[in-house]
């Protein structure tokens, strides 16, 4: 589950034959979905409570927080499940069904003390524990902070699932040709301004993704070169956020993308099926996604509190100096109504924008908490104002995406590429405010002439995308191979689409 911090398997120190003894205390404490344990796994990395006998209180066992043990669970030769240890299959998934998933339950299995893993906390030959850091919480944080690349990996992950689902609805929509004027040829339907709306502003958020997650590894190989702590905290968080986003964006656009192949699209052999299924699980597993995004909130309001207090901010967080300043002010008359598309095209406007509506988010949430906590306390104050929370995480998300995007359209060396990179950085930015309009106009940060503007800025920026849609798919380089949906080939989809099930070509 979620909450790694209660795991209830103990790991109890033996100090007669030098061992830890593993076991499951309940049926709900079973260890579950564990990757390639049901079928050919030699050994678990197991997370257990580690338990001193009598070095608690009163000669009472200590329990010294979740530690990693290495606990074999095969024998190396015959294969055989080893004694104490239970391993059920966990049953056919919705996807992902090339992994053998099982569940796991230890009575008192015994293992050595150097199996312990120990970088943060050790158990000595006469049983004292050692460790740098001072509390359980500082090791519990410095245990979990080692499953950040899982996190990045799966962001990573999902940027390609979203772009080969892209690629396949793109394609299709391009060849397929439906309706028209009178008396003339059927047009393709990504002439359609409704096929365009579905489509252009999800494959510019996949070129958003694309660049947001290249900071993102960025960032993980300097915390893993320096083990900068300050890094290390930008790095957990900024991994939970943007795992948690674009997995659960991508899972919402397969689903999109197959629509928008209507018949063809049901077929397993274009590939929206199996995506969907074995994307689908990438919002649960590494940290639900609900569960991971109050974590970037709990770190925004920290670093609100810091604010205040005059410390200095995270990177990724250091806008939150300026824009909170300029919350606590009244948004300019003047601004709020400037419609012109120069304006509205400006990156400054744009982040501004996206930046003014987190740190908005972030000032109310934070009185609501406040005020909240006098009669409900901490726990009832966070569940009163969780939706609010998870907005607020989710603004801040794409405040980052957004300043990526605008970084990689800067930097691009060639003028022409440079000029595609805006359009459609422009169509991100500008359908992303207009999807959240009312917050804008809620406060007078936008005015209604202004509103309707971008309404039709993006409706323009998207049938500009589309003249380039071929290209800017082309561009992501899926291999054929990796797409393998007939319908979305880069030539003669139909022809392949049709042969495969079982018609021959017509000889011309």
């Amino acid at each position: 589950g979620s909450n790694v911090q209660a795991l209830q398997t103990t790991a109890t120190f033996d100090p007669v034959t030098d061992e830890f003894i593993i076991d499951t205390p309940n049926d709900g404490a079973i260890k579950w979905w564990i990757g390639n344990a049901a079928l050919h796994g030699k050994f678990a990395t197991v997370f257990a409570r580690l338990i001193l006998p009598l070095q608690g209180k009163g000669g009472e066992p200590a329990d010294m927080g979740i530690h990693a043990f290495i606990v074999p669970i095969r024998d190396l030769e015959t294969h055989a499940v080893l004694p104490g240890i239970e391993i059920n299959d966990c049953g056919h998934k919705i996807g992902l069904n090339g992994v053998d998933n099982g569940a796991l339950r230890f009575r008192s299995v015994r293992i050595p003390r150097d199996n312990l893993l120990n970088r943060f906390g050790d158990v000595a030959r006469d049983g004292k524990y050692t460790s740098s850091l001072p509390t359980i919480n500082r090791r519990f944080a410095a245990t979990l902070g080692e499953l950040v690349g899982g996190r990045v990996g799966l962001a990573y992950s999902s940027v390609g699932v979203l772009k080969v689902a892209v690629t396949i609805a793109v394609r299709y929509a391009l060849l397929r040709q439906q309706f028209g004027p009178p008396k003339e040829p059927e047009i393709s339907v990504l002439d359609y301004q409704s096929h365009q709306h579905k489509l252009m502003p999800m494959l510019a958020s996949a070129y958003a993704f694309h660049f947001a997650r290249a900071y993102l590894v960025d960032m993980y190989s300097e915390m893993k070169k320096t083990n900068d702590e300050d890094v290390t905290a930008d790095v957990h968080v900024l991994s939970s956020g943007l795992k948690s986003y674009i997995t659960s964006y991508t899972a919402k656009s397969i689903s999109i993308c197959r629509e928008s192949c209507g018949g063809h699209g049901y077929a397993a052999v274009n590939r929206f099926g199996g995506l969907r299924n074995d994307h689908d699980i990438f919002q649960t597993f590494e940290g639900d996604n609900t569960v991971l995004l109050q974590q970037v909130a709990g770190d925004l309001l920290k670093q609100y509190q810091q604010k205040f207090k005059g410390g200095t901010l995270s990177v990724t967080w250091n806008y939150l100096r300026d824009s909170m300043g300029t919350y606590l002010s009244q948004p300019n008359p003047v601004t709020a109504r400037w419609e012109g598309e120069d304006h509205l095209r400006d990156p400054k406007f744009q982040l501004d924008a996206f930046r003014y509506r987190t740190s908005r988010l972030l000032h109310s949430v934070a009185a609501r908490l406040q005020k909240h906590m006098k009669t409900l306390g901490g726990f009832g104050a966070w569940n009163r104002c969780l939706n609010h929370l998870l907005t607020l995480a989710e603004s801040h998300i794409e405040s980052v995406i957004l300043a990526r995007f605008i970084e990689a359209v800067k930097s691009c060396p060639d003028e022409k590429t440079r000029e595609v990179l805006k359009l459609v950085c422009d169509l991100y930015a500008l359908e992303r405010i207009w999807k959240d309009i009312g917050t804008y106009r809620n406060v007078d940060y936008v005015a209604p002439n202004k509103a309707k503007a971008i309404h039709k800025l993006v409706d323009y920026l998207s049938y500009q995308v589309r003249l380039v849609a071929r290209e800017l798919v082309d561009a992501f380089d899926v291999p054929d191979q990796i797409i393998r949906a007939p319908i979305g080939m880069q030539s003669e989809a139909y022809a392949q689409y049709t042969q495969g099930v079982g018609f021959y070509r017509q000889p011309t």
